[in-house]
């Protein structure tokens, strides 16, 4: 049996407090996410596509997903994201990354695609420091993982500039914005898989890839 390329997609979400206000459109939008990735596997069938989603908040972690054939992909809800406490953004992402890490180290036919997503910057991390996983991304980078971060109510490209992330898109917290950078979102996935196929470079300019037909 032919072994097919794997693609990790990695999300990252902010279920902290200040999510609550946009929690509907949040799943709204991480479902279609489901569905994009869902129809991009039918679209380049010589990849395989695996989902791993982890929440946070001051609580802790959550692995609501943990390298999931998006075929077997459930939608998320009201009773399975319930924003509340604080952003501990770092320790979120040396969670994610350590334990994904785990499992690609020893493949060789892969790639990863991380996405943060929340309307914060960091407040709360105990484990990781800005520093740490700074380092840890510009590693991983070499390894074929892409890393993504949308974000609200903070300078993005700032922020994600820090921990050297440099495909960003910032939303505001309306339906109509939101709505249009999961659009953006979507399209720049199908993008990805089309470099993937054609061995092209997939580090950089995940979502300005259109740019020049706008």
């Amino acid at each position: 049996m032919e072994t097919k390329h794997q693609v990790h997609n990695l999300i990252i979400l902010d279920e902290s407090g200040s999510m609550e206000s946009i929690k509907k459109t949040i799943i709204e939008g991480f479902n279609e996410i489901v569905q994009t990735v869902k129809g991009i596997e039918k679209q380049f069938p010589e990849q395989e596509h695996l989902i791993s989603l982890v929440t946070f908040n001051g609580l802790g972690q959550k692995l609501l997903h943990f390298i999931d054939p998006v075929s077997r992909l459930e939608s998320i809800d009201e009773k399975r994201y319930r924003p509340d406490a604080s952003t501990p953004l770092y320790d979120a992402m040396g969670y994610s990354f350590a334990k994904l890490r785990q499992v690609v180290e020893n493949l060789t036919d892969y790639n990863v695609l991380v996405t943060i997503m929340t309307d914060g910057e960091e407040n709360a991390s105990q484990e990781y420091t800005g520093i740490a996983i700074k380092k840890l991304i510009e590693e991983l980078k070499l390894r074929r993982w892409t890393f993504t971060y949308i974000g609200a109510d903070h300078d993005v490209e700032k922020f994600a500039a820090s921990i050297s992330i440099t495909n960003t898109i910032h939303f505001e917290k309306n339906e109509a914005n939101m709505k249009a950078m999961f659009a953006q979102e979507s399209n720049s996935r199908s993008n990805y898989s089309q470099k993937i196929r054609e061995k092209k470079d997939t580090s950089d300019d995940f979502y300005n890839v259109d740019n020049s037909k706008k």
